[in-house]
C-alpha cells in the first residue's frame, strides 16, 4: 500500500495585533457625568465612511502617537463597538500590544466633540457627537469601554516545532506499520 504525501499549511498562525471591543457603552454614566445616548454616533460615522476613512487610533488621546487602524466602526444595542489592529512595526505599537495581552491596558476612551445634548438631574446626555478618534487608555472614564477580545496565541498550544515533530513521528510509525 503506498502512503501519499500532505503537505501541513499553517494560516494565520501568528499575532497580529487584532483586538475588538465597545468603545462607549449606551445609556450608562461615566466619571465625568456625561452618558452617551443610543444613535450619537451614527451622523459622524456615516461622514467618515463617506470620506472612506476610520476616526484615528491614538495611544492615550496623545495625537502625536498614533498605534494602529480601526477596520470597523458600528454602533450596536450596547455601545460603539470597534475591532482595531495594533501597528506592531513600530515600537508604540508593539508596547501597547504587550500591555493589552497581559491585561495591564485594556480601556477605550473616545475623543470628541459635543454635537448635541442635555441636561438631566446631575448628568449631561450627549445625544450627538463628532467622534474624532478613539484610544487605547490605561483608565477609561467609561469603565465598561472595554477591549473584549485580543488575538493571541494561547499558552497552552504547543510551539510549532514541538507539534511537526510530534506528526513527523507518528506518519513515520504509520509508514512502518503499513510497510510491514
Amino acid at each position: 500500500m503506498k502512503m501519499s504525501r500532505h503537505n501541513l499549511c499553517v494560516k494565520n498562525f501568528h499575532e497580529d495585533g487584532s483586538f475588538t471591543g465597545y468603545a462607549s457603552v449606551f445609556d450608562m454614566v461615566d466619571l465625568h457625568t456625561e452618558q452617551v445616548a443610543p444613535g450619537a454616533f451614527s451622523k459622524s460615522l456615516q461622514r467618515w465612511r463617506s470620506q472612506k476613512q476610520m476616526p484615528k487610533m491614538l495611544w492615550q488621546h496623545d495625537p502625536s502617537t498614533p498605534i494602529g487602524i480601526w477596520q470597523d466602526i458600528r454602533e450596536d444595542n450596547y455601545g460603539l463597538f470597534v475591532k482595531g489592529k495594533l501597528l506592531l512595526d513600530i515600537q508604540k505599537g508593539k508596547e501597547a500590544y504587550t500591555l493589552l495581552k497581559s491585561g495591564v491596558v485594556d480601556g477605550l476612551s473616545i475623543g470628541y466633540d459635543v454635537v448635541k445634548a442635555r441636561r438631566e438631574d446631575q448628568r449631561r446626555i450627549l445625544q450627538e457627537v463628532d467622534l474624532h478618534e478613539i484610544s487605547l487608555v490605561t483608565f477609561a472614564a467609561n469603565p465598561a469601554a472595554r477591549v473584549t477580545a485580543c488575538k493571541k496565541i494561547p499558552l497552552s498550544f504547543p510551539s510549532l516545532g514541538v507539534l511537526l515533530n510530534r506528526l513527523k513521528s507518528l506518519e513515520s510509525t504509520i509508514y512502518s506499520e503499513w510497510a510491514l
